[in-house]
């Protein structure tokens, strides 16, 4: 039986939608509540339980090199034109370029507006400049050109081993046009890759039902180790950058949508169950597998999936950009510090390089903001003590602004390319998804007998 037989034998009403209790977003958020009253009830075990989210994150960032390799592969690799990888390339460039900017500079904005350091009056002689020392460092370490010559693997294989993502972005770009160039003698290669991906996004479904736990460890850790009593010392900072995202989230990318033709509400509707997982465990790498499916599903073309969301991931920071114009002026005004326009405009200068070059780096908010500081010599980068505290809730929002923000930027590539399925865009923002598109259908027959086992992961996703 073909691909075309199982979709026409799917029934034209959507499968009754499991109970709640049985819902993904259901559970996480559930586990991130249980996790909130663990970690303060008891924090000494709310602290030990920080394995249960590490080993979670770590096994999805296991699958997550496999992942963006074989749908970018395969996706050229199927392409009727290559020469629109280029075109894709430079759209997501120009769009990550523009809002990473904007974002910089309304953190700017609202640091300015709100002063949330204001009469603090800390003396920066009595800040430990020690607490931080791991993050400048490592903001030493990093340059433009040493950031470029990374993403250049060892070997071809490494950049897989290694896990790093901008090098198997590299890697499968080449891989796929390779393929191509070089069919019909490649469609076995194809269709064996084609057989990998079905096996391994049913390896994201089988590891997401594991998020709950993961979430409950993150957050009884979060809560446990720092405590809700640290939040109300920077409570002012905190309020500015929580409202500032959300106002970026529901304004700057709400208008976006609107003008793309879809409603940001919907978006985040849809998205629900992964913002939930970046949530408990304030890492959107967490969420990367299962939002490159689910844009796919919501009409966006496979290669543009590929190539926008792995890319947006180093390039498309909007919540980081946001903490870290608005975490320096902080700095400056709790150590009395009043920077002049040029010094402000030079940290907006230095954060929008910084943060490609410091992409991939373990505690890259801060290492960017380490980086970010050394261009005003007046403001002690041992400011930053004042709000290590605090960095574990704040990459929370930094994470989830992140996640909508590459997410939206997917959905207007595509558009802008002319490879958005506005249809299949309606009915997934509706709650409704369909199946893949009638060309990638066809490619999978051409390419492979594994029509039935391509039917599995193109039929209607029941949230």
């Amino acid at each position: 039986m073909g691909l075309q037989d199982s979709i026409a034998q799917m029934p034209d009403r959507p499968a009754p939608r499991k109970p709640i209790y049985r819902q993904l977003y259901f559970q996480v958020l559930s586990a991130i509540f249980l996790g909130a009253i663990v970690g303060h009830a008891f924090p000494e075990f709310g602290a030990a339980l920080k394995p249960l989210g590490d080993g979670f994150i770590k096994l999805v960032k296991m699958i997550i090199a496999p992942v963006i390799f074989l749908t970018v592969a395969t996706g050229i690799a199927g392409m009727r034109d290559i020469n629109s990888v280029g075109s894709v390339a430079g759209k997501a460039f120009v769009y990550f370029l523009f809002f990473s900017t904007l974002a910089l500079f309304i953190g700017l904005a609202v640091a300015n507006i709100v002063r949330p350091g204001e009469g603090l009056g800390i003396d920066p002689a009595s800040l430990d400049a020690g607490a931080v020392t791991s993050y400048t460092q490592s903001a030493e370490e990093q340059s433009i050109t040493g950031f470029l010559l990374n993403i250049i693997p060892e070997t071809l294989f490494s950049a897989m081993t290694e896990g790093k993502i901008l090098q198997v972005l590299l890697v499968a770009i080449l891989a796929g046009v390779a393929i191509a160039m070089t069919r019909p003698h490649s469609d076995l290669v194809l269709d064996v890759l084609g057989s990998l991906s079905e096996i391994i996004f049913k390896l994201v479904h089988m590891l997401m039902k594991l998020a709950p736990i993961g979430a409950f460890g993150a957050i009884a850790f979060t809560i446990g180790e720092f405590g809700i009593g640290s939040l109300a010392n920077l409570a002012t900072l905190i309020a500015a950058f929580y409202l500032t995202s959300l106002l970026f989230v529901l304004v700057v990318l709400g208008l976006v949508g609107y003008f793309a033709g879809f409603s940001i509400f919907s978006l985040i509707r849809y998205l629900r169950e992964e913002l939930l997982l970046v949530l408990g465990t304030s890492s959107s790498e967490a969420a990367l597998p299962s939002l490159m499916e689910k844009m796919e599903i919501a009409g966006c073309r496979k290669t543009v999936v590929g190539l926008v969301v792995p890319t947006g991931y180093s390039f498309n920071l909007d919540g980081t950009n946001i903490y870290m114009t608005l975490a320096a002026l902080f700095i400056a005004q709790a150590v009395g510090v009043e920077l002049s326009w040029s010094e402000q405009l030079a940290l907006v200068f230095v954060a929008m390089i910084s943060s490609k070059g410091a992409a991939g780096v373990t505690g890259a908010g801060f290492v960017i903001l380490a980086a970010t500081l050394s261009v005003v010599p007046s403001v002690p980068v041992a400011g930053m003590a004042l709000i290590l505290g605090i960095d574990r809730f704040m990459s929370e929002c930094r994470a989830l602004t992140n996640f909508i923000g590459n997410s939206v930027a997917t959905i207007v590539v595509a558009r802008w390319e002319g490879a958005l399925d506005r249809t299949r865009l309606a009915a997934a923002m509706a709650g409704n998804p369909l199946p893949l598109p009638e060309e990638d259908i066809e490619r999978h027959e051409r390419t492979g007998p594994h029509s039935e086992a391509l039917a599995a992961k193109v039929a209607v996703q029941d949230a």
